[in-house]
């Protein structure tokens, strides 16, 4: 085979590599934000990795009353994410694909119309694809990210899967956005959240804003999920941006 076809063999090969964004979330409440990233993420197209701490599972239990299980991730997950942030059970059309594909942690699913598909890992497996540099991967969100979560990346502890890819999506040079979700700071979470901003992540605080004129509770979801989103360069339609002109979060032209 000649060098340009071999060229061209390479480039197919590296243009069908999976390359997912992972998403961390931990144990801080905020479980409606994870799902509007992730929900945006898989409409966007994008591929998708899960890693859902031991914490966040009682955080979800506890949000909206439905378990999260390594064994029936699938199923829990197209529950979590067609769940609107009022509760309403079933507010978004969220369609998991056939269980021929595996339920295993590790295995693969298509999730939505979008064409991304989703891959859960436990947050225990440390031999986890995202726990290694070589791992391809476009970056990282935590979301919602603990101060206990923020703490164990900033020193690099590593003490589960989520806080090792964050580390390892550091080290990489990858983005890392860590949507904190605690009021008041102290000093320590503090210094920890400087640690992460020189280290080169993203710390974006779970702030809604209101000048997009929310006037739902999972608008106000959306437009935090919508700025972590940003921060990493994909598109979404989830918030109404400013313009630079006055009146319009009140409906005024």
């Amino acid at each position: 085979m000649d060098d340009v076809r071999l060229d061209a063999v390479m480039d197919a090969a590296m243009d069908s590599v999976r390359r997912p964004w992972i998403v961390g979330v931990s144990g801080a409440s905020g479980t409606p934000y994870a799902a509007s990233v992730l929900r945006a993420l898989l409409e966007a197209g994008e591929d998708v990795d899960l890693v859902v701490s031991r914490a966040s599972r009682l955080t979800l239990l506890d949000e909206t009353g439905h378990p999260f299980r390594d064994a029936h991730w699938r199923e829990d997950l197209r529950r979590w994410l067609a769940r609107g942030a009022d509760g309403t059970p079933d507010a978004y059309d969220v369609k998991i694909a056939d269980a021929d594909l595996g339920a295993a942690p590790g295995a693969t699913a298509d999730v939505g119309a979008g064409g991304g598909t989703v891959r859960y890992w436990p947050a225990g497996d440390l031999a986890a694809g995202p726990s290694s540099g070589s791992y391809p991967a476009k970056g990282m969100l935590v979301v919602p990210a603990s101060t206990a979560c923020v703490a164990g990346i900033a020193l690099g502890l590593s003490k589960d899967l989520l806080q090792r890819t964050a580390s390892v999506t550091l080290k990489e040079r990858r983005p890392l956005v860590v949507a904190v979700r605690e009021t008041p700071l102290n000093g320590p979470t503090l210094r920890h959240l400087v640690t992460l901003d020189e280290a080169g992540a993203v710390v974006l605080p779970a702030s809604p804003a209101f000048y997009a004129g929310a006037t739902h509770i999972q608008e106000l979801v959306d437009f935090v999920a919508g700025r972590a989103l940003d921060a990493v360069g994909v598109p979404h339609r989830l918030y109404r941006r400013w313009k630079g002109e006055l009146g319009t979060g009140q409906g005024q032209s």
